[in-house]
């Protein structure tokens, strides 16, 4: 297989990235989504089950990693488990995991956008978040490799606020071996929503997958990217949750609105709120930055196979981005932000997102051993473990998201059947 970089035919995509490039825009998804978004909420569904919620969810989406990363390497095209879906399972299968996809993600950009505004600007966070979609349009639009650069930079400064946060709480005299609690007494119902939660977190290793079309060398690169950026990310979440259970306790942080930076302050270091807060507005833009990249792939290989606009298929001779996907996309997220809230956008996400991940494990247990088949158990667990999660979310986001599906699926039935008639 090709190792460096090709140029792209006409239609094609630019094979760009490399390894390195290639985690950057995982970390940058995963690591914006996550810690400000999710932790505060997980804590409200787990109480003292935090932290075995936060390892519930990571070996689900090890599970969803894993099988994504042989999928790519077996289907190095734009569109992720669009894609391998399609591929193993056939094409309703297909359809319905990019339906899910696109809904569900673009759902995500809004919340992220949403999470942008209110750290910058409270009182015009919609402004500021139609602001930022925008701007990140326009860059996704001058070319992915520009989008890495600026990814690389993003995930550079969360990772040094993150690592700040970490070290005030641990050495603070406010931490208390007794406070990072295992969970003893949590219930099973609540560890499970908040691990559903913080999967929402874990799930920006597809934007690798989704790239499947221009990281150079992809049976090697995306193997290898998928797990580094899931671990990485493991280590993190897993030390700033010790850290900040350390100072506020399972009760607080549950109750608080901006979890990281009221940790700082109960360590005694008041002066790192600011430079907390502007972490947190960096890391939605990387994670929102990412998402536009990988909502914009899936679209444009499903309108390659006309399940939607075929107009949206169109590739950029300059820059070889889907440009066209990319300006729907951008301009459907800044609609959403204009009339949603970031609550219901990140439940209805995390259905979606959870619905697509069952169908990639599903796609993996068809592959056989010489076409680099998991472990047996991967897929079984991944897929157990989606659903599972899924339906413990809050009841409205299982019900909208269980309705949204079921819109997709009766419109690829209509499509179908107008298609055999014609």
């Amino acid at each position: 297989m090709e190792t460096s970089a090709r140029s792209a035919g006409a239609g094609e995509l630019d094979r760009r990235l490399g390894v390195g490039d290639a985690v950057v825009i995982g970390l940058g998804a995963m690591l914006g989504a996550g810690i400000f978004a999710a932790l505060a909420p997980a804590a409200a569904a787990a109480g003292p089950g935090l932290l075995p919620a936060l390892a519930l969810a990571a070996v689900v989406a090890y599970c969803n990693a894993t099988s994504s990363a042989r999928l790519a390497a077996r289907y190095p095209r734009s569109g992720g488990t669009y894609v391998y879906a399609r591929e193993r399972l056939g094409d309703f299968w297909g359809y319905l995991a990019g339906w899910g996809f696109v809904i569900g993600k673009t759902a995500s950009c809004a919340a992220m956008a949403l999470t942008v505004g209110s750290y910058v600007w409270p009182g015009q966070a919609r402004a500021v978040a139609v602001a930022a979609v925008v701007a990140l349009t326009a860059v996704n639009y001058a070319g992915v490799q520009k989008s890495a650069w600026l990814t690389r930079g993003i995930v550079a400064v969360v990772l040094a606020v993150l690592a700040a946060v970490a070290t005030a709480c641990l050495t603070s005299g406010a931490t208390g071996p007794a406070r990072p609690d295992l969970g003893v007494d949590a219930s099973a119902a609540g560890v499970l929503q908040a691990a559903g939660l913080l999967f929402f977190a874990f799930a920006g290793y597809a934007r690798i997958a989704t790239l499947g079309e221009e990281v150079r060398d992809p049976g090697r690169t995306i193997p290898r990217a998928i797990p580094l950026a899931l671990g990485i990310t493991l280590v993190v979440y897993a030390g700033v949750a010790v850290a900040v259970l350390s100072v506020l306790g399972p009760d607080r942080l549950a109750h608080s609105a901006a979890p990281l930076v009221e940790a700082v302050r109960a360590a005694g270091v008041p002066a790192l709120a600011p430079v907390v807060r502007g972490g947190a507005a960096v890391a939605a833009l990387g994670s929102l930055l990412a998402l536009i990249l990988g909502v914009s792939r899936t679209t444009l290989a499903m309108a390659r196979d006309r399940h939607l606009p075929h107009a949206l298929a169109a590739i950029h001779p300059r820059t070889k981005v889907p440009h066209r996907a990319e300006l729907a996309v951008g301009a459907v997220v800044a609609v959403l932000v204009a009339t949603t809230d970031v609550r219901g956008a990140i439940g209805f996400s995390s259905f979606g997102v959870l619905a697509y991940y069952a169908l990639a494990n599903a796609s993996a247990w068809t592959l056989t051993p010489a076409e680099g088949r998991p472990a047996r158990l991967v897929p079984v667990v991944g897929t157990a473990g989606c659903l599972a999660l899924a339906f413990a979310l809050p009841p409205a986001s299982v019900l909208w998201g269980a309705v949204v599906l079921a819109v997709g699926a009766a419109a690829y039935g209509v499509r179908k059947t107008a298609g055999r008639r014609a």
